[in-house]
Parts: C-alpha cells; structure tokens; sequence
C-alpha cells in the first residue's frame, strides 16, 4: 500500500485582479506548501473503496461527489480501464478552510493511484477538470497561479521559515468570500510587474507579501468576525508575517526557523480554543510517495 502526502497549500498572497464575464474572477496568487495536511493511503483492490479516517472525517462523506473518488474516475476516464483501489484517505485539515484541503487530496489521489496502477499518462489536464486549485497540488511546490487557477509557474524555493496554521473553528463558503466583494476591492495591482524569478532573501520575501497581501480578507473578516481575532493575535505573538489563506477562514504565521513551537504556545495562551498547527514551509521535492506498513 503506497503512502501519499497531501500537503497543505497556503495562499500566500491573493490579489483579486478582476470579475470575468463568465462569473469568476482573474487571480494572481503566490503559492506555498507546508510539511501539514492530509495523506491517502492507496492499494489495488478487487472492488473500489473508500474510508475517511483523522480528526476531521466527520466532515466529510465517501460517496461519488469526494474528490478523491472523482479523480479515481476523471483517471479511470482518461485511460479507458476501470481501476478498482482501496484508498484510505486521513482527514487531518478542517473542511472548507482555506487550505485547499479537497484539491491536495485529489492532487494526491492521481499521483498515487497512477503510481499504484502503473500508469504512465499525463494528468495536468485531469487535475484542471477536478477544480481551479488541484493544478498546483499536484506538484506541491511553491508557484505563481494567476487566471483562475490553471496558469501555473513554478518558482525555486522560497526562504526558510516556519508556519504555523489557525483556524477558529468555522468554515465559510468560498462563494459566499467573493459575493461579498465590491469593485473597489479588487483591480488595485492590475498592472504590477508579474513576479516570475525566485525571492533573494527573506526580507525580499516578506516585503513582497506585505505589499500583496490577500484581497479576501476584508470580506471574510466581515463574514466570520472571528478571523479578524485570530489575524490579531498573530499580529501580538509578533510573527514576521500573518494574513489570511485563501477565502478563509484559516490564518497563517510565519516566523524563523526552529521557532514554531514557542510561536505556537504563545498564541494559545490568547486563543486556546481555536485548531492550531505548525510546521514549516517546504519546496520541490518534499512531497513523498512511500511505502506504507
């Protein structure tokens, strides 16, 4: 049975550039990994199977809709062969979170079900099928994403850093993020210079996070009050950068390396309640296709 990571994927930066005709919206995003998030354990079967286990399972139900099951049949599509699999999929990231959880774990679910049927087929354009984020899952490496999610550069290695991860408690709809956006809330770097090489330094890094930022914020801050109270307890613990992931309403720290640990317990004496983690930032080649026991 293979192990595969599925590693969370953090928004970084996440400017609104602006609203398509068709409804979605033009984004550019500065995307990074973390060494947390879900796994998938994956083995050829008689029939096709899934189990979801991990603290958050219950969020969750193994029916066609998964996207775990979805990319067993987007791949199953493509090579013109049923592929029946035992997959055993560990739910360690809050659902509807913005973690990109559902896209890591579909991302996850190609690269080891390719590995454990061997198959040799490209997928780039069945992770596109299957949702606007699992493109970049699939390699889990940092990148540039812009459009709405398919154009995808690959970037070096970012600097060294810790991350860690809040949640408090509360999911919000991606959807309901950006209905609530105004004009006025997007567009502001439409014309910005792409970032396209790799960052030099880690104050180059964070300079150009701070200048981005993530233009959903404000309007899931709105939504769910709550972010607005993790995003400030951040702020106190004195982390070297904190903004929001995604559409939310998970939260991120970053600060030096070695330093996640004492991070993490001086945020929790703020807000012990909330779902806290840390990790730290990685780059290509962390992710890991193993063999499991």
């Amino acid at each position: 049975m293979l192990r595969v990571s599925a590693p969370t994927k953090i928004n970084l930066t996440l400017t609104v550039l602006a609203r398509r005709d068709d409804g979605y919206h033009e984004l550019e995003s500065l995307v990074g990994f973390a060494d947390i998030g879900d796994r998938l354990f994956i083995s050829k079967a008689e029939e096709t199977g899934l189990e979801i286990t991990g603290p958050f399972s219950a969020s969750l139900t193994a029916d066609k809709d998964n996207l775990v099951l979805k990319a067993l049949a987007q791949l199953e599509a493509a090579c013109g062969q049923s592929l029946p699999s035992r997959i055993v999929l560990e739910k360690n990231l809050p659902v509807a979170a913005g973690l990109g959880g559902g896209s890591a774990d579909a991302a996850a679910a190609l690269r080891g079900l390719c590995r454990a049927h061997d198959i040799s087929l490209p997928i780039a354009d069945i992770a596109a099928a299957l949702g606007a984020d699992v493109p970049v899952c699939l390699d889990s490496a940092p990148a540039m994403m812009r459009g709405i999610g398919h154009d995808v550069t690959r970037l070096g290695a970012l600097p060294a850093f810790d991350i860690v991860l809040v949640n408090p408690r509360r999911s919000l709809s991606t959807a309901d993020v950006f209905n609530a956006l105004s004009p006025q809330d997007y567009g502001r770097l439409e014309t910005a210079p792409e970032k396209s090489g790799d960052f030099e330094t880690a104050g180059e890094f964070i300079d150009y996070l701070k200048q981005h930022g993530n233009d959903l914020q404000a309007a899931a801050c709105q939504l769910v009050p709550d972010i607005g109270d993790c995003l400030a307890a951040l702020n106190q613990c004195g982390f070297a950068y904190s903004a929001m992931s995604g559409s939310g309403a998970s939260c991120f720290g970053l600060c030096a390396p070695g330093s996640a640990r004492a991070m993490t317990a001086r945020y929790r004496t703020l807000r012990e309640k909330d779902w806290l983690v840390s990790g730290r930032l990685i780059g290509a080649g962390d992710t890991e296709i193993d063999q499991a026991d």
